[in-house]
């Protein structure tokens, strides 16, 4: 026996029915990226490592601990599966010179990669919806990405405040970044004693890391850091301040969060994340903020920038705690074929059927032939259809199929005229099965 080849560990398999309800999910956000004038783009899997390594800082866990990196064995090149998709469309938008008729406001779904360990929620390879904007530097922008997460939220059933909760911070600029980094190392050099390998090691070279561990003790020294907050200058706070400011007109209930940095070294003034506490350890479902550098550090004209990135798989084990996602669509009709001569009719009556918007399918015979009408009908119930279509001889024979209500028992069946299908299509339809065969 040959032996069976599995998946990678922490690359899962998408099947029905769950692929239902990833369909669902790509439907609204299509439908609301749409509504808000975002058009969407593809990029590659595969991207230069040096990409990942210049925009998201060497000195972060994913270009440190989870990138997917190797040498292309026919030239050499050092590539890296996209851990997240900021950059490639950074790395696009300057290869194609996007805004050189103006700003750009972007959106994606797609796979991303990290090397970590599998738990529920957290994948190795995970998927996510992505927004960037493009081109404009004010603060309406940062509120507006902001308040389409929470048009998509509504779009998902999900209620602000209450399933999702927003938290906001500013990074300033560089120039109090830096100022605020000088406060930090001197904080966590006076509780050296206290802090892990991890944070030892990031203390110098990037200690806004530090802020983000998990380790009980070195929170705890996190927890009386310096804030950033108080180091920003006029023009951050006043930034800060008209964010908040059309939030606070929309109506959305957020919390400052002084520790909030983000996990990529790329992002400035603005950041944010939308987190839960229905999912456990894994709160964050949406992330991001505002990047002003980074196009600038991948080699094109300096542009101001800002975005977002929310896990699909995460946003669905939300979802389904809350019990927000509709039941998987079924058939609207299922056609029973009792013989070989019934197939070519019920066929050309189905692709009717399907011009007409309704959702059909036959009955398919095995190797031991279609089967009894018995086994067929327990098909037909097991799919979910409305409605059974009967394409028996005699039915035939008088240009007719019959039609059966699966799903009211008591309802009477009825003959219809495989000549005029377009004139009762629309009887079959998701929501008539309590109306009756007109």
């Amino acid at each position: 026996m040959v032996d069976r080849i599995a998946g990678v560990k922490g690359m899962n398999d998408l099947l029905p029915p769950d692929s239902a309800k990833w369909e669902w999910l790509d439907e609204r956000v299509r439908s609301v990226m749409q509504r808000w004038g975002y058009q969407g783009v593809r990029t590659p899997i595969v991207e230069p490592t040096a990409l990942f390594v210049r925009g998201l800082g060497e000195v972060t866990d994913i270009v440190e601990k989870e990138m997917y990196s190797f040498a292309d064995r026919l030239n050499g090149d050092q590539l890296t599966l996209r851990p997240e998709g900021t950059a490639g469309v950074v790395r696009a938008t300057i290869e194609h010179n996007l805004l050189y008729e103006g700003g750009k406001r972007l959106y994606y779904v797609g796979p991303m990669f990290r090397h970590e360990r599998p738990q529920k929620g957290r994948y190795r390879q995970f998927h996510q919806v992505g927004v960037e904007v493009l081109g404009w530097p004010g603060p309406d922008v940062d509120a507006e990405v902001i308040l389409l997460v929470r048009a998509l939220w509504r779009e998902l059933g999900l209620v602000e405040g209450q399933d999702v909760h927003l938290e906001i911070n500013s990074l300033g600029q560089s120039a109090e970044r830096a100022a605020h980094r000088q406060a930090l190392i001197a904080h966590f050099e006076a509780h050296a004693s206290v802090l892990d390998e991890e944070a030892l090691k990031r203390l110098h070279t990037n200690p806004l890391r530090v802020l983000d561990s998990k380790h009980p003790a070195v929170q705890s020294v996190a927890e009386t850091a310096p804030r950033l907050l108080d180091f920003l200058g006029a023009d951050s706070r006043a930034h800060f301040d008209g964010v908040r400011a059309v939030l606070e007109a929309c109506g959305v209930p957020y919390r400052i969060n002084p520790r909030l940095v983000r996990g990529m070294d790329y992002y400035n003034l603005t950041v944010f994340e939308w987190v839960t506490d229905k999912l456990g350890a894994q709160g964050t479902v949406c992330g991001g903020g505002r990047y002003d550098g980074l196009i600038e550090q991948l080699g094109g004209k300096p542009a101001p920038a800002v975005g977002w990135g929310l896990g699909i798989e995460r946003l669905l084990l939300l979802l389904e705690a809350l019990g927000r996602i509709p039941a998987a669509s079924v058939p609207d009709a299922y056609a029973i074929v009792p013989d070989a001569a019934a197939v070519a009719p019920a066929m050309v009556a189905l692709e009717a059927l399907r011009q007409a918007g309704v959702r059909a399918i036959m009955h398919a015979a095995t190797d031991q032939g279609p089967g009894s009408m018995k086994s067929q009908f327990r098909k037909a119930d097991a799919s979910g259809a409305r409605y059974a279509l009967i394409f028996g001889a005699e039915e035939l024979a008088a240009g007719e199929v019959t039609v059966k209500s699966l799903r009211s028992p008591s309802a009477p069946q009825e003959r219809r005229a495989l000549a005029q299908v377009a004139l009762w299509a629309g009887t079959l339809l998701a929501g008539s099965d309590n109306q009756g065969l007109a």
